[in-house]
């Protein structure tokens, strides 16, 4: 894969949008994921438990079975590795049900192995109806696990059809990630990496930064810093070296993207930057930013997948993070502050399965990511998502 970066990455700006740079990173990244898990399956450990004398009790971790994957199109080659690489180095085998929208990094990645050696038959690639496809393999007795990473609404079906079946399942379902700035933080440099984290992908990242609860101290500032680099970010094809920002993936997110701001403006909030449609060919949306979002509006509630910023004014720490958890959703959150006490208020109160403190970064290859509520169950990375790929046997053996 690291040897076929640059026509894999073609593929993906061509099929999904993103500048070259960001394609070229989510194939590095996906090298990294597959690396370290393929590292960390020297290392599933069992363990003997102390017993008496005549008697040992020992705990071993088998490869669960087979795996039914279902992968998104935002991050059609890094979400596959995620659960291809937990798969293979856990022991067992995938089929793994790419999005129809973004075949070609899948379909790419699964020749690599191919071609490297891997078995015929253990890593298994499949595109068509979801819906069909879903309510045959789940059921199917070759299948022992369902991971997917999508939506809340469908996570909830497959769920649903996984437990009909009592197989176990890990849900990387959709955010709304809330971002906490706190007052003793430098407004203009953390408005600059703000807009900078908010425009990758284009939004269309399940923990893209979204609801932005400022310090009141602070927000004037930080909402000008944030407008400021907001609307010089680069906005073009994604073949141009150039860009920043490539269009929405399809008709569906610029429509979204169009309802959402017209009805938080509508209901108060003010556009500081974007905020229209650029021109009238392909799917270009400005890195939108909207100061003063009340609660009501509907982009505060629902996950705009999209280069949408909504920034509010909060008087304490406390309510900050109490807004921050007034959705259903906790997959990522971020927070700045310098201070430790805000530091063990945050770790203590934020309900999210990730969150991140001075940065945007909200899973490694090495750590554990999932969400908590709607967000999902089960966790993908570290030694916990690879863990999922296997059973627990105990054997207690009597030798006297």
């Amino acid at each position: 894969m690291r040897e076929r970066i640059e026509p894999m990455a073609l593929a993906m700006t061509l099929e999904q949008g993103k500048p070259l740079a960001q394609a070229r990173a989510e194939i590095l990244r996906g090298c990294d994921i597959l690396t370290w898990d393929a590292e960390e399956g020297r290392r599933l450990y069992g363990r003997i438990i102390p017993s008496e004398p005549g008697m040992r009790h020992s705990v071993l971790r088998q490869p669960i079975g087979g795996v039914a994957a279902f992968s998104p199109w935002n991050f059609p080659m890094s979400s596959p590795a995620r659960k291809i690489g937990g798969a293979l180095a856990a022991g067992c085998a995938i089929i793994l049900k790419a999005s129809e929208e973004t075949p070609a990094a899948a379909l790419l990645m699964a020749r690599a192995f191919a071609e490297a050696g891997l078995p015929a038959g253990v890593l298994n690639l499949v595109f068509g109806d979801p819906a069909a496809i879903s309510s045959h393999l789940i059921p199917h007795p070759s299948v022992r696990l369902v991971t997917f990473t999508g939506s809340v609404p469908v996570g909830k079906h497959l769920s649903a059809l996984a437990g009909a079946h009592m197989k176990p399942a890990i849900m990387e379902l959709g955010g709304h990630a809330p971002v906490i700035l706190c007052d003793d933080i430098d407004p203009v440099a953390s408005g600059h990496a703000s807009a900078v984290a908010k425009s990758h992908n284009s939004g269309q990242v399940c923990v893209s930064p979204t609801r932005f609860f400022v310090a009141d101290a602070l927000y004037d500032r930080f909402a000008a810093a944030f407008a400021e680099r907001a609307a010089s970010i680069r906005i073009g094809d994604g073949r141009d070296e150039a860009s920043e920002m490539g269009p929405l993936a399809n008709e569906r997110r610029l429509a979204a993207m169009e309802t959402l701001v017209a009805d938080a403006t509508a209901k108060g909030a003010r556009v500081i930057a974007g905020g229209a449609r650029l021109g009238n060919r392909g799917y270009f949306y400005p890195l939108t930013v909207l100061a003063d979002v009340p609660d009501e509006a509907r982009a505060m509630r629902e996950e705009p997948f999209g280069p949408l910023a909504l920034l509010s004014r909060v008087r304490s720490l406390d309510e900050a993070i109490g807004k921050a958890n007034a959705l259903p959703y906790g997959l990522a959150a971020y927070a700045f502050t310098h201070s430790a006490a805000n530091v063990d208020r945050l770790v203590e109160g934020v309900e999210a399965g990730n969150l991140s403190i001075n940065h945007f970064v909200a899973s490694r290859a090495e750590t554990p990511f999932g969400g908590v509520k709607e967000s999902g169950f089960g966790r993908e990375g570290g030694i916990e998502g690879l863990q999922a790929y296997t059973v627990v046997k105990n054997v207690s053996h009597r030798t006297v």
